[in-house]
């Protein structure tokens, strides 16, 4: 018995021994290839260097121009995921911040400087519509106003406020209905509609997610104010 407990023993030290080295192999070809790769890295031309795609702020496929701040946005995903706002690489508004909510949610931002002035959301489910009205008549001239919804952000909109975001640049703001999708960059002072909106119907016929229709995301370039 006691021959056989050593064999035992001795059997289980070959077995933890040959693990511990195979893991050392391991790590040491982790290495080895690392630096190999740091290597090679090194030694590329430079032109296949360039040729990889770089990243722009917020992510965007392209550079904005000089004098425009770039910006990237989606909408809430049914009454899941909040909407996200970014503008010049700053996250503005999101679930991780947690700022954003259900209705519509919104982020001020001064038009020359590009930062960053207030971010609120109006339940305009369940909440009381007069909250948003006093908020979008005290926003400044200049201002630039990012705009998207989360679930529903329709059923207590009335004339008052949709005429408000309307003088803001928005074209769809009369039409947007319960639980539809829309994202909107606008400004107060602006003189003609922005280029910045889109909106999706709800339809059950066409919702990606059962009762909401799918994101909407967008991205471009805002015209930094000069004046």
């Amino acid at each position: 018995m006691m021959r056989t407990g050593g064999i035992l023993k001795l059997a289980a030290l070959v077995s933890v021994f040959f693990l511990a080295a195979f893991l050392a192999f391991e790590l040491l070809e982790i290495n080895l290839d690392f630096h190999f790769a740091r290597m090679f890295a090194r030694s590329a031309p430079v032109e296949e260097a360039a040729t990889k795609q770089s990243r722009y702020k917020c992510g965007l496929s392209k550079p904005c121009p000089e004098g425009h701040f770039s910006f990237k946005m989606a909408s809430g995903a049914a009454s899941v995921v909040g909407p996200k706002i970014c503008l010049d690489d700053h996250i503005l508004m999101s679930g991780v911040k947690n700022n954003v909510g259900r209705g519509l949610n919104i982020a001020l931002v001064n038009g020359r400087t590009g930062l960053l002035m207030k971010t609120e959301f109006f339940d305009l489910w369940a909440g009381d519509v007069n909250p948003l009205i006093q908020f979008l008549n005290k926003i400044e001239d200049g201002t630039i106003v990012m705009m998207a919804t989360f679930d529903d952000s329709a059923t207590k909109l009335n004339d008052v406020a949709k005429q408000l975001i309307s003088d803001l640049g928005s074209s769809n703001i009369s039409s947007l209905g319960f639980r539809d999708n829309w994202i909107f960059v606008g400004g107060k002072g602006i003189k003609t509609k922005s280029p910045f909106e889109q909106h999706i119907k709800n339809n059950a016929e066409s919702n990606k997610y059962e009762g909401w229709p799918e994101v909407l995301e967008m991205e471009g370039c805002i015209p930094r104010r000069q004046d």
